[in-house]
């Protein structure tokens, strides 16, 4: 019987995991999930907690949900630790979408300074999550959907106690089930070949019962039925057709902050006026969410908690899980230690790639090189990771003003000492290792 930890248990996210562990209890008998959130965090992982509680008694299965702010009480003995929790709570995300526009710079949870700052704050905590695992869970899998999940994966790479790590994303399954809804087929028909990093990943290639489709789905993508293909989080403003034909690749929403860096900071400005940065909407959906949870006659999974923005973590994170567990052997896409499987970029670094899921973890399957078309963005996001990464770890101050300066998000290096110096005020309480000594 497995025992599950999942750090920040009081996430709306949480009720998707459930459903995913009840779906396949089994093939994946778990007996024990601890949900484990801190202080502030109490009330959401009460409520999340009944409601996952009620969940199991409706399914019927002898899975136990308990609850706790603890969490070496949580780590003790587990088999795998999923990791979903955001440092600062959303108050902390509403600060990394709002200060940059005052500088005329797109505010993104994961890409540009927001991605930064977020990465700056969940990188230390997640180090010393693994250091607690090394000492009561050592022989656990750590699955980590917390975000920047490649760039916090990459840290635990690098500089974690613990080496079995996997970062985890829903976007690759997500475009997999939008594309076999656009072509009219079952998803498991459509194999996408996905290469790059954590929001930054590209379709080399897409298979339709293993005939290649990629020129028939980019010219979809081209028309009118992109949106067929988007996330709920992103502006849907359609691509330029000629552009994406002469790109050859499938690209993901997310880069659209890259090949539409102006439309997509106009698009935000706006929304500003109307309802807020994204942030403050997800407050808002999170809020109603919780008031559902709250209703003891409900036992399943809202539908409204798609809204949210993370529709299929629990088929992503559960799949995994379960295929680990039972050595299954399939392919799915996740973030693991490059170790020469995309050419160019070092050994030691998080890759978004196809995996083949053992009993030992992700074997990925090699890439080789990107195309010309997009090698260099991703070498120079990859740069920023890096960078951003140490910056992290060891609480330097100039690091953390080059990596935002060589985010292709930032115009300039003046722009971007602007922005770090106003993040790093607003943000203060939770990066200790910036002010613990002195920066200039």
């Amino acid at each position: 019987m497995l025992k599950i930890a999942t750090i920040g248990g009081g996430s709306s996210y949480t009720p998707e995991l459930i459903e995913g562990f009840i779906k396949r209890y089994d093939e994946l008998p778990v007996s024990d999930i601890w949900l484990v959130d801190i202080e502030e965090g109490r009330e959401k992982l009460e409520i999340v907690g009944a409601l996952a509680k009620r969940m199991v008694e409706k399914a019927g299965v002898p899975i136990n949900i308990h609850l706790t702010l603890d969490r070496r009480e949580a780590l003790e003995g587990a088999d795998f630790v999923t990791t979903q929790f955001r440092v600062g709570l959303l108050d902390a995300r509403v600060k990394d979408e709002k200060i940059p526009l005052k500088y005329g710079v797109i505010g993104q949870e994961t890409n540009g300074p927001g991605g930064l700052f977020k990465a700056l704050r969940t990188i230390p905590v997640m180090l010393d999550i693994c250091e607690d695992m090394a000492e009561f869970c050592p022989d656990a899998w750590l699955i980590n959907f917390t975000n920047p999940a490649g760039m916090v994966t990459e840290a635990v790479l690098r500089y974690g106690a613990v080496k079995k790590v996997i970062g985890l994303c829903n976007l690759p399954i997500h475009t997999k089930i939008r594309i076999a809804q656009v072509l009219g087929v079952e998803p498991e028909r459509v194999y996408i070949q996905f290469a790059g990093l954590n929001h930054m990943v590209y379709g080399l290639n897409v298979f339709l019962d293993g005939e290649n489709v990629t020129q028939k789905v980019l010219g979809i993508l081209a028309g009118e039925t992109s949106s067929d293909i988007d996330v709920k989080n992103i502006p849907d403003l359609g691509w330029e057709p000629d552009f994406i034909k002469a790109l050859g690749v499938l690209p993901c929403p997310y880069h659209r902050y890259y090949y539409q860096t102006q439309k997509m900071l106009e698009e935000e400005l706006e929304a500003v006026k109307k309802e807020g940065v994204r942030a403050e909407v997800v407050k808002k959906l999170e809020a109603d969410l919780f008031e559902l949870y709250k209703d003891p006659n409900l036992n399943v999974k809202p539908p409204q908690l798609e809204k949210r923005g993370g529709a299929y973590y629990s088929d992503a994170a559960c799949n995994l899980i379960a295929s680990i567990y039972n050595d299954r052997r399939d392919i799915q896409t996740v973030n693991v230690r490059n170790n020469g499987t995309i050419a160019g970029i070092p050994d030691d670094s998080a890759v978004e790639v196809n995996c083949v899921i053992t009993k030992d973890g992700p074997q990925p399957i090699h890439v080789g090189a990107l195309p010309v078309a997009v090698n260099g963005l991703v070498q120079q996001i990859k740069s920023f990771e890096r960078t951003a990464i140490e910056a992290a770890v060891t609480g330097d101050y100039h690091k953390a003003l080059l990596a935002m300066t060589i985010n292709p998000l930032v115009p300039s290096d003046t722009i971007a000492k602007q922005i770090l110096d106003d993040m790093l005020e607003a943000h203060k309480d939770y990066l200790p290792q910036f002010f613990s000594r002195a920066h200039s």
